[in-house]
């Protein structure tokens, strides 16, 4: 044989070989082995963290900005030199995609991915960052004695069903490549210390899209592969069907899309800020935005940043899962230095609140994706990482909020109602949530809580909720699940403090069916 031919059949059998890997990273199949090296899986790795950070400042400005509407296409969106070191100097909570993420990575790193549920939850518990919704909800059911899942079950939360999971799964995803399943099985022990149902999909979904997108080049496989993850009957499902659907119906049009999603599904109808509202921070809604992103994208980082945040509502948030996602399928050297140019400043620098930086995040993901790579049936060599591809599954059905409509919108005036001492009010229907601010004139802040004794129907039950923002919950007080009729309810203040005060806003009302004069 001579020496061309014999250069001619190993190049035929290399380019064969790389034809078949290319060819199962697009479509592989359950207990595949794929094969990666190891610079591979630290670039995707870094991809995928340096992508959410460039995403939710490139968002950040504009969110919760638009309500129910679109960004107009006369409004660019610059993104100038310097971005994200400003962001990280003076407006650091930004980042909370990330650093609640870090929260868990943490622990993982500290006790392991088999730790117990309460260790994740006391660390989120007891951080010393503020939060929001279903985070803020789950921190104070948690630090009174509630344990997970409880603490973020529909019933307890009426946040259950808001993004709050959905933006710190992202850890979940990237250190579980191509093993969606036991991403999947990390998101049900942390997702559920703060949210249920729809929410706890968010971030399963997301979780499960991160997985595939080590393993895939092909953004429309990952997006529909990890619908495989969430139950066929849930809502959220249907919903992530729709937007994949309209996306075959309209593949040129991503705000026909955007119409489709506004008219069929953002109807929210727990939390308390979205209900009677056009705010929308559901995970639903949200998920719906991120992979109109993804998809209308096909792979252009720009664009997927650009549709992901002129979609609206949660527009740092959204952007920042769809970057990445995508920044995990193409690689930290896949993304286009346009937007890698604002990455070095920061990345050695901790992410507000922890003693971790992009740097040292990149080297822990790649540890932990190794462990989980041997864990779960594969090998990390010297050079290269075999992965044990696992295809996604459904996880358990779950559904917040049976039979629960909102009725109406008890508006309090201008200043709301201040509770000086006793309030009183009667409702028809099956519960209520209580919304309201609480304050403190000179801002003592340390130790003070606020006591009150809340009767419904001549049943007491006393709240307590501190004056500190970080440790209370959202709302004064919310209660499901009471028989359709006449309740009386009845406030009263037990601990009055002349230089704080109780601003009740508003009264949203609940039953069990719509109202009657709903339009069918």
């Amino acid at each position: 044989m001579s020496r061309t031919t014999y250069l001619l059949i190993v190049c035929s059998l290399f380019v064969g070989t790389i034809q078949a890997q290319t060819k199962s990273a697009v479509n592989p199949k359950d207990q595949q082995l794929i094969q990666l090296t190891k610079d591979q899986l630290k670039d995707k790795i870094k991809g995928g963290w340096a992508g959410q950070t460039i995403g939710v400042t490139y968002g950040g400005p504009y969110e919760f900005k638009f309500l129910g509407t679109m960004m107009n296409d006369y409004q660019t969106i610059p993104w100038p030199d310097g971005a994200i070191k400003r962001y990280f100097d003076h407006e650091p909570g930004l980042f909370d995609d990330i650093y609640m993420d870090l929260s868990f990575v943490d622990v993982i790193e500290k006790y392991g991915v088999d730790a117990p549920v309460d260790s994740f939850a006391n660390a989120f518990a007891r951080a010393p960052y503020p939060l929001w919704h279903a985070n803020q909800t789950g921190r104070y059911n948690l630090l009174n004695g509630m344990k997970a899942p409880a603490s973020g079950h529909w019933s307890n939360n009426p946040h259950a069903d808001d993004i709050d999971f959905q933006i710190e799964a992202d850890f979940a995803g990237l250190m579980h490549p191509g093993m969606a399943r036991s991403a999947s099985a990390l998101c049900d022990k942390v997702g559920h210390i703060m949210n249920y149902g729809e929410g706890y999909y968010g971030g399963v979904y997301i979780a499960n899209m991160y997985s595939l997108a080590f393993v895939s080049n092909n953004m429309e496989f990952i997006v529909t592969e990890a619908l495989k993850s969430i139950p066929q009957k849930s809502l959220y499902y249907q919903c992530m069907k729709d937007v994949i659907g309209w996306y075959h119906q309209y593949p040129n049009d991503w705000k026909r899309t955007w119409f489709e999603v506004q008219r069929k599904w953002t109807e929210d109808i727990a939390c308390p800020d979205g209900v009677f509202m056009p705010f929308d921070i559901s995970a639903r809604v949200n998920s719906a935005y991120v992979i109109m992103g993804l998809l209308y994208g096909r792979g252009d980082f720009a664009k997927t940043l650009e549709i992901a945040t002129r979609s609206g509502q949660d527009a740092d948030c959204n952007p920042s899962s769809a970057a990445g996602v995508l920044g995990t399928m193409l690689g930290y050297s896949g993304i286009p230095a346009y937007w890698r140019k604002n990455l070095g400043v920061i990345e050695d620098q901790n992410f507000v609140y922890t003693n971790i930086s992009l740097n040292k995040m990149y080297e822990l993901g790649f540890q932990h994706a190794s462990q989980m790579i041997r864990a779960h049936g594969g090998s990390v060599y010297e050079d290269k990482v075999r992965i044990q591809y696992q295809e996604p599954k459904p996880v358990a059905y779950e559904a917040s909020f049976p039979v629960l409509h909102p009725i109406e919108r008890r508006w309090l005036g201008w200043s709301g109602h201040v509770l000086k001492s006793n309030y009183e009010f009667e409702f028809e229907g099956t519960g209520f949530t209580l919304c309201s601010n609480m304050s403190n004139e000179w801002g003592q802040t340390g130790s003070y809580v606020f006591q009150v004794a809340i009767t419904i129907d001549g049943k007491k039950e006393l709240v307590q909720l501190p004056y500190n923002f970080r440790i209370r919950r959202n709302e004064l007080f919310t209660k499901f699940g009471l028989n359709k009729g006449l309740h009386k309810v009845s406030l009263q203040w037990l601990n009055p403090d002349p230089i704080g005060n109780i601003q009740i806003k508003d009264v949203l009302i609940y039953s069990n069916e719509p109202s009657k004069n709903a339009i069918k």
